[in-house]
């Protein structure tokens, strides 16, 4: 192994231990009481030398939904890749992608529901912020893609694919934040699981061509 990448192995290596660090102190103290003073002491590193690697806690923070975004793209682009499935199984397969990727990190897909929805973007350096729209991008793409195999066998209503994939991922989106916020409310409440299961039936029904019940 050549100086150069041990170089590289050894700033990966340090890059992921501030990620990991990081991850708990927001899980302990939230985003907003979290300081990057408190994610160096975590990993056990100066303050300085975290901003070696990340411009600020908003970059340190949006980082973390990269796994997530990776993840997701490789999980539809799998549902995608099933030739043999009809197009309701794949929509039934996609569903079942978005439980998937929720289990992967429930507490990181909330905070990247919260990051796609805040003014944290617009303090991201280019080339995190470009990574995240890439992969944002990917996904989206990946899952028009089973609408409109759908739409062109005539089996789901004709829309446009992307604004189905947009009110799908909305539909996921919303539910996760919104019973996220009943939880903080009264912990002993957790109705994800069966609110998405009838978000996500009602969907099945509205998006199937002339209304029919999907199998």
């Amino acid at each position: 192994m050549g100086i150069q990448e041990r170089k590289e192995r050894e700033k990966e290596r340090r890059r992921q231990q501030i990620i990991v660090a990081a991850k708990r102190v927001f899980s302990e103290k939230g985003f907003n009481k979290s300081t990057m003073e408190d994610i160096a002491s975590e990993a056990e590193l100066s303050p300085g030398t975290l901003y070696l690697y990340f411009k600020n806690k908003e970059e340190l923070y949006a980082s973390l939904s990269l796994r997530i975004l990776q993840f997701l793209h490789i999980r539809v682009e799998h549902v995608n890749n099933e030739t043999s499935l009809s197009p309701e199984q794949k929509l039934d397969q996609l569903i079942e992608a978005m439980y998937d990727v929720y289990s992967f990190d429930p507490l990181i897909i909330i905070n990247m529901f919260h990051l796609q929805s805040s003014e944290t973007l617009k303090n991201l350096s280019e080339g995190v912020l470009s990574q995240i729209e890439d992969l944002s991008r990917k996904s989206i793409g990946a899952i028009s893609k089973v609408f409109e195999e759908g739409i062109q066998k005539g089996v789901f209503i004709d829309k446009h694919p992307v604004a189905l994939s947009d009110i799908f991922w909305s539909l996921f989106s919303g539910v996760v934040l919104w019973e996220a916020s009943k939880k903080i409310m009264d912990d002993k409440k957790d109705y994800l699981k069966p609110t998405l299961d009838i978000a996500f039936e009602l969907f099945k029904r509205g998006v199937k061509k002339n209304g029919a019940e999907l199998p």
